[in-house]
């Protein structure tokens, strides 16, 4: 079990593994790679949209378990990554599934089918012997009955935007993390003055997790950010390091 130091760490984690997101990602992958031995957590979705399932892809498998030998980590990040449940019925339910996202797959289904989605997840990564410690819901939205699924799985973590859960007893620890709503020109103009500023706050924190997504990769603006940023911190001393390790590190505090 890897000993806790006092060197901050720096968590690189990539949403929407996907077939058809791994064009959006290979350059950056290519230019973090270029700077040395720098771990990520791929977030893998096994089946994106209900169009790109990695049983499809071997090609696209073969890279992941490359990526594995590199020293990377595979975590769970929901199962079609689509919010494919019955129509909002409150208008709380219909901002978060319609206006906020549509991808918050695990929201609002109960106990018997998050377990259901979420074993099928879990099956698909020991098919392949990939090694998993980790779920993270899309938009990381989860409902009651997901929580619930999750106590009694033979996973180690979940997350939300500003904590990493131990799991079974979801024992929070506190990972804030940096990300963009990239959709827009205005929406990337706000998010890195939002980040710059976060980042500034955050100058001590002992983790900082940056969470990337595909359509980040699609703007030079965004691109260019993620780059900086992580040069930047790995310059000011920080660890790069994988969210499984991360969490080993501080077994016991």
């Amino acid at each position: 079990m890897p000993e806790h130091t006092d060197r901050p760490s720096l968590l690189l984690v990539l949403h929407d593994v996907a077939p058809q997101t791994w064009p959006d990602y290979q350059p950056f992958v290519e230019a973090v790679d270029a700077l040395g031995d720098i771990p990520m957590t791929w977030l893998v979705v096994p089946d994106f949209h209900k169009r790109n399932a990695l049983e499809q892809a071997p090609g696209f498998r073969l890279m992941l378990e490359r990526r594995l030998q590199r020293g990377d980590e595979m975590a769970l990040h929901g199962y079609f990554h689509l919010d494919d449940s019955p129509p909002p019925r409150s208008p709380r339910d219909y901002f978060m599934r319609r206006i906020y996202t549509r991808e918050g797959e695990f929201y609002s289904l109960d106990q018997a089918q998050a377990r259901e989605r979420l074993e099928a997840g879990i099956a698909l990564f020991q098919r392949y012997a990939w090694p998993l410690s980790g779920f993270v819901a899309p938009a990381w939205l989860m409902s009651d009955g997901t929580r619930q699924a999750l106590c009694s799985l033979p996973l180690s973590y979940t997350s939300d935007p500003q904590h990493l859960y131990r799991l079974p007893d979801f024992t929070p620890l506190p990972a804030p993390g940096l990300v963009w709503s990239a959709r827009s020109s205005w929406r990337r103009g706000l998010s890195k003055v939002l980040c710059d500023v976060r980042e500034a706050r955050l100058g001590n924190a002992p983790v900082i997790r940056l969470g990337l997504h595909p359509v980040d990769m699609r703007h030079g603006l965004s691109r260019r950010y993620w780059l900086q940023t992580l040069k930047r911190l790995l310059r000011q001393g920080r660890e790069p390091m994988t969210k499984s390790a991360w969490l080993a590190s501080r077994h016991g505090r």
